[in-house]
């Protein structure tokens, strides 16, 4: 950005290129003349009209007076000459760069680099974007121009398409909006499971982002913490996103693939008429369940649904109705389905626990937590995938981890194998729209499944 959208910077360029091509001519015209072997051609009077003046050395007129090394020593100061002069030292750059500090206002800045402060008051003062200057972040970058100790020229990116620019016009400053258009990059990621979904997706160029969002995607039918197997194989559809050329991002995943344990799920990106986007099957299917499988990403599962089993702390048979996922103290506890809070407090030998009722006469209880989302209350209503809650070990637990129990009608069922009821499916209408947007998505998940068959055999 910087210099981008200065006139001067502008002209100093234009002039250093100017330079260095004129010099570049002359050397080739004087090489090239040199090389065809006519030396008298090249007259004191054709130099002079290029710009060089030659004002030979004793050593060098006894050289001419004899007609030998007349050329050699004309190409040599013509050369000298030029590239010397398209080599001159610019001028220092006016520009100063400044990342916003905690705390730190445009006032602040103005008053650290020297400046008067009817600047920044004329400047925020400007109305438009320029009200953004007032609210400045911690990791905020201006951009600024400064001749003479007067600040000519201020850039700040608002996002990563709008620069806003406030250049001094007179007394005061004018602003101005530059927007710049993103390209957008076709890419893929193809990859197999060795150790695990972050390692192998970091190894295949996801970003945790991608990987996070893969992983949701999919979390209705896959349990991540249990359901992974080596030789497991994925491939993801999106684009880059590029700015100037640089890439600033990825996009939302757009399609995906993802085999597990011989079976193949398959998910692709469509926006609906209401603007909400969501991930469904080729087929219109929606992947989003009323229920995810697991409340807590990417963890282990330290005790599954038994009935017979042993309590590690009272030592005695107690059917263990729900799940037991092993984490660190202050992992994040989601709720698996959008419901209302019906009960966050303290429950015996479960700790902290919230209960969270759904419809369909459906029930979720998380125990053992360490502490509840600020604000949770009884009546509060919840939904899937948000934050209720952190992984702790109250109660009657022997280390960090999240008990999580599924009820229908009041009997548990095994959150691990319990039918998950689907959401609403695309409507006919919708349907139509649907297979003809997604269609080349589908065909690109198509094409790199058969190239990494083709390769597997």
């Amino acid at each position: 950005m910087l210099g981008n959208y200065s006139s001067v910077a502008g002209a100093r360029n234009s002039s250093l290129r100017k330079t260095t091509v004129t010099a570049l001519f002359l050397c080739v015209s004087a090489t090239a003349l040199f090389m065809m072997g006519r030396p008298s051609d090249v007259a004191p009077e054709a130099v002079a009209a290029a710009g060089a003046v030659i004002d030979p050395a004793p050593g060098e007129a006894a050289a001419a007076a004899s007609g030998a090394g007349v050329a050699d020593i004309r190409f040599d100061n013509v050369a000298q000459d030029a590239v010397s002069d398209a080599l001159a030292v610019p001028e220092p750059s006016s520009w100063q760069q400044v990342r916003v500090k905690r705390g730190q206002t445009l006032s602040k800045i103005f008053e650290e680099a020297g400046l008067p402060p009817q600047d920044w008051m004329l400047m925020t003062r400007l109305g438009g974007d320029s009200v953004q200057l007032k609210k400045l972040k911690a990791g905020d970058v201006l951009n600024l121009r400064i001749v003479s100790d007067r600040l000519e020229e201020l850039s700040y990116a608002l996002d990563e398409t709008r620069t806003l620019t406030v250049l001094r016009e007179g007394v005061g400053y004018k602003t101005a909006t530059l927007t710049a258009e993103l390209e957008r990059q076709p890419a893929e990621s193809v990859g197999e499971i060795r150790s695990s979904l972050f390692a192998d997706g970091r190894r295949a160029g996801m970003s945790n982002r991608m990987i996070l969002e893969f992983a949701e995607m999919f979390g209705y039918d896959i349990d991540f913490a249990q359901d992974l197997q080596e030789g497991d194989r994925f491939a993801v559809v999106y684009e880059n996103i590029l700015k100037d050329g640089r890439k600033l991002r990825e996009s939302e995943i757009l399609a995906a693939e993802f085999t597990n344990q011989g079976k193949t799920y398959r998910a692709v990106r469509y926006v609906d008429s209401e603007g909400r986007a969501g991930y469904y099957t080729p087929q219109g299917e929606s992947l989003r369940k009323a229920f995810i499988r697991t409340p807590v990403d990417f963890v282990r599962i330290s005790s599954g649904f038994n009935l017979k089993r042993l309590h590690p702390v009272l030592n005695i048979i107690r059917a263990h109705k729900g799940v037991d996922y092993a984490a660190s103290t202050g992992t994040p506890v989601h709720t698996t389905g959008d419901g209302k809070v019906e009960f966050i407090g303290k429950k015996g030998g479960y700790g902290n626990v919230i209960i969270v009722r759904h419809s369909g006469n459906n029930q979720t209880l998380y125990a053992h937590l360490s502490r509840f989302k600020p604000g949770l209350r009884v009546g509060a209503k919840v939904r899937q995938s948000q934050i209720i809650g952190f992984v702790g070990s109250s109660g009657l637990a022997t280390a960090p981890h999240l008990h999580y129990e599924f009820l229908v009608n009041g009997i548990h069922k095994n959150p691990m194998t319990v039918t998950l009821p689907r959401a609403q499916p695309l409507n006919a209408q919708a349907l139509v729209k649907f297979r003809t947007l997604t269609a080349p998505l589908v065909a690109k998940i198509d094409e790199l499944s058969r190239n990494r068959v083709a390769l597997a055999q």
